[in-house]
């Protein structure tokens, strides 16, 4: 259990993070017929032609209280930096207006609603990825869709590690695709990355295994759905950390580290001291301006 002090500190840092107002886009597509399938886009808020796009998949535990509104300041953000963004929107598990029983995503035990939903969560970020640079070309001229960065949050870094991973997903997945993504590379923050890891640890209420339809269907479910099983994938991978994280443990995001280089691939990790899970989101961190770095070593 967390001490008295790194609880007060988590509990600041997930106050801070949702003190913002939410920001509204400048256009939205649709992707398919559900409510959920849509994506917001950004415009750089800054005079850069052809700004390199910034594909953003919230986090939340897959959970539906937790949609697309929460990460929109630190959408804003990117595109105050010159990025153009787009903030992609999925189906989650549960019923959106019954609360959680935590506080933020990701936090506390047990939560509720279940996590996510198969293979819908799987099926819209797949649809989205695919249709996104028809959609782009419309919706945001000002993108460059040949310097595309993906990248993720909590739950949202587990669906953006995997969607770079499509094309050495199991032959016989849906979602698999013959050619890797065109992205410049993925920026995961702190990322659900490992899911034998992350049930061990009871990670978000075990998300995962609520992700995967429970116990019953987890080992059969997981080599579809595990970015620690769907290496190597011949992307650059970054992924940021904070090492006080009390959410998604540091031990999760290592652990993908080590099972990437064990598949014969280098992949970054920025550890982040002093820092827990929300700052890499918030605007008004210093870890924030971090992650943004990592973002742009790959998209410039």
């Amino acid at each position: 259990m967390p001490d008295d002090a790194a609880a007060a500190r988590a509990a600041a840092e997930e106050e801070s993070v949702f003190s913002h107002p939410a920001v509204d886009p400048d256009v939205t597509a649709v992707y398919g017929d559900h409510p959920d399938q849509v994506i917001d886009f950004y415009a750089p808020r800054t005079d850069t032609t052809l700004a390199p796009l910034v594909v953003v998949l919230h986090g939340g535990a897959w959970r539906a209280p937790y949609d697309r509104r929460h990460v929109t300041p630190f959408v804003d953000y990117l595109a105050r930096k010159g990025f153009a963004v787009a903030n992609v929107e999925y189906r989650r598990g549960g019923d959106p207006q019954i609360p959680a029983q935590n506080t933020g995503p990701g936090a506390g035990a047990p939560p509720a609603p279940l996590a996510g939903r198969w293979p819908d969560t799987f099926d819209d970020v797949a649809a989205a990825m695919d249709v996104l640079p028809s959609l782009v070309h419309g919706a945001l001229p000002q993108a460059d869709p040949r310097r595309t960065v993906l990248t993720g949050h909590s739950a949202g870094g587990h669906l953006a590690l995997w969607a770079a991973a499509r094309h050495v997903l199991p032959a016989d997945a849906p979602w698999r695709t013959d050619r890797p993504a065109p992205l410049r590379g993925v920026v995961a923050l702190a990322p659900i990355a490992d899911f034998a890891v992350s049930e061990k640890l009871d990670v978000c209420g075990n998300a995962a295994l609520q992700l995967l339809g429970g116990q019953d269907n987890f080992a059969e479910r997981r080599p579809y759905a595990d970015p620690a099983l769907l290496l190597p994938t011949g992307i650059a991978t970054t992924l940021v950390q904070g090492r006080a994280d009390l959410v998604v443990p540091q031990a999760v995001a290592e652990s993908y580290a080590d099972a990437a280089a064990k598949a014969g691939e280098v992949v970054g990790l920025t550890l982040l001291e002093d820092v827990g899970h929300f700052p890499l989101i918030d605007p008004a961190a210093d870890a924030c301006a971090v992650v943004a770095e990592e973002i742009a070593q790959l998209a410039w």
